[in-house]
């Protein structure tokens, strides 16, 4: 594991609240020298999570919990705050605060000011939300895929069911929307060549 002014972090079982923060990081480096060799390597390291650990939302940041891994942020990495987010995905600022109200994106970091900040991670799980409301799943259900993927890899099996069965629904969406495009086909047809032959009679 990382050293940092001689303090070994623990390997035993990982606890969140014992998590170095970047800032903490940063300050230890700054007492050995390492600074600028750490901010080189952009300063991440990831630990190892065990799939049955409890998580509480309020500790992790969701691109933690997409990754299945603490990741200790770059100084670096670009962040958006929510103005540039509403600007990028075209979704409101209500909208994102209601996101994470209900739990459809459990936490997003903030700034020393308090602040969020998003990632470009959390930019990724939200054009994946845009995908599934596409398919017409409902709130209930893409909550319950984002607790799922908390929760970690042994729910799988629940996150394929779910996707499958939203997938079904599209396919039947599908169907009966070809279904109802070959009848107004038919009808625009029809009436082109009425207005051919009337045109002719004159």
């Amino acid at each position: 594991m990382t050293e940092a002014s001689g303090k070994r972090w623990s390997t035993g079982p990982w606890e969140p609240a014992r998590l170095p923060s970047a800032r903490t990081t940063a300050a230890a480096a700054v007492g050995t020298g390492q600074l600028s060799m750490i901010r080189r390597l952009s300063m991440v390291f990831t630990l190892s999570v065990p799939s049955t650990l409890s998580m509480r939302p309020s500790l992790l940041a969701w691109s933690a919990l997409q990754g299945f891994s603490v990741v200790v942020m770059s100084l670096t990495e670009t962040r958006y705050t929510i103005s540039e987010v509403e600007a990028r995905t075209g979704l409101t600022q209500h909208t994102l605060r209601w996101y994470e109200r209900i739990g459809l994106m459990p936490h997003v970091d903030r700034s020393h000011s308090g602040q969020r900040r998003f990632s470009e991670r959390d930019l990724d799980w939200l054009a994946f939300v845009g995908k599934l409301r596409t398919t017409g799943m409902s709130v209930a259900d893409m909550v319950r895929y984002a607790e799922l993927v908390r929760a970690g890899e042994g729910t799988f099996d629940e996150r394929r069911e779910l996707l499958e069965r939203t997938r079904h629904e599209v396919r039947s969406r599908i169907a009966e929307l070809t279904d109802a495009l070959a009848v107004l086909d038919f009808k625009i047809g029809t009436y082109a060549m009425s207005t051919v032959a009337g045109k002719a009679e004159q």
